[in-house]
């Protein structure tokens, strides 16, 4: 690998950690200090001159104090003379502001992009952004995965002969549909309306599901609402036996204990794009890790080869 140099700010550093372990590095250190007046600064206490700097930072609460974080590293990357900065951004929490459905609200994701880019960012680096136009939104190269992989070599242990992935939404459905694919199995979508964050109303679910066993495939779970949902409608129409995936599993609001006590949910799967604490963890969650596609994309990244022939074959 040409000389490189890996950060990570405050919101996932054993993400980060992990990354170096597969790429062989050594995690560069930072400083974040907060003065009296409550401003921040952030120190990167390792040379970046003409070497490849990747700075490691989802957008995971506290996301405002995470992003100025993150600016302020991209800041002082560039003021060091970093040769290029990419931003390694396994959630972008602002993804979920990427249109104007209502008079007078900002487009938070792009303008977070903008921001990023201005504050110094040469490309990015994501994982299962909230919509396909968000990767849009960046005036820098963007790298855009997704843990379909990852989700499916976990579900492809169990046997899915009798199986169907449903989406809870059609907005998600390209991507639920991928995910069958991969699986060989078939797959159907929630009818989805939303009145407010936590407000959803799905009034059917296309596809058949009767007598057969779920995936439901989300890209994040924040308070849970959509899913027990569609949990209700899947019971509506016969379904058997329930597991539950995301990419994001953020699970505010005590959503993990919710969708636990239900029975005929046998499991809970996410990945650690997002840091779930220990006093969150229910015996039924599953958490994957992503570490290992985020550092192949990394030192692809830093030699000039391909990222997006990573997923161009199951």
């Amino acid at each position: 690998m040409r000389d490189i140099a890996v950060f990570s700010g405050s919101a996932h550093p054993s993400l980060a950690e992990e990354i170096c372990r597969h790429l062989g590095v050594g995690l560069s250190p930072s400083r974040l200090t907060r003065f009296a007046n409550d401003c921040l600064e952030v120190q990167l206490q390792a040379n970046c001159r003409e070497r490849d700097v990747f700075l490691i930072q989802p957008l995971v609460p506290p996301v405002q104090e995470h992003l100025v974080e993150l600016l302020l590293m991209l800041d002082a990357a560039r003021g060091a003379s970093a040769a290029r900065t990419t931003v390694v951004l396994p959630h972008y929490a602002y993804a979920r502001s990427d249109k104007k459905d209502a008079p007078r609200i900002s487009i938070g994701g792009r303008l977070v992009a903008d921001l990023m880019v201005a504050a110094g960012a040469s490309r990015v680096l994501a994982m299962t952004l909230h919509s396909p136009q968000v990767h849009g939104f960046f005036s820098v190269p963007v790298d855009h995965l997704h843990a379909l992989r990852e989700l499916a070599a976990h579900f492809s242990r169990h046997d899915l002969s009798n199986t169907v992935v449903v989406s809870p939404d059609l907005g998600n459905a390209k991507e639920a549909a991928h995910f069958a694919r991969i699986l060989g199995v078939p797959v159907a979508a929630g009818a989805k309306q939303r009145f407010a964050d936590d407000n959803v109303q799905i009034s059917t679910v296309i596809g058949d599901v009767a007598g057969r066993d779920v995936i439901v495939l989300d890209d994040e779970i924040a308070k849970g609402s959509t899913v027990i949902e569609l949990l209700d409608k899947l019971r509506e129409r016969g379904a058997g036996a329930i597991r539950v995936a995301c990419t994001h599993g953020l699970f505010s609001s005590g959503a993990l204990d919710r969708l636990q006590a239900f029975d005929d949910v046998l499991e809970i799967v996410a990945t650690n794009t997002v840091p779930i604490p220990e006093e969150k963890v229910v015996p039924k969650l599953k958490v994957l890790s992503i570490a290992p596609a985020m550092a192949e994309a990394m030192r692809r990244i830093n030699v000039g080869e391909s990222v997006s022939t990573l997923f161009e074959a199951p």
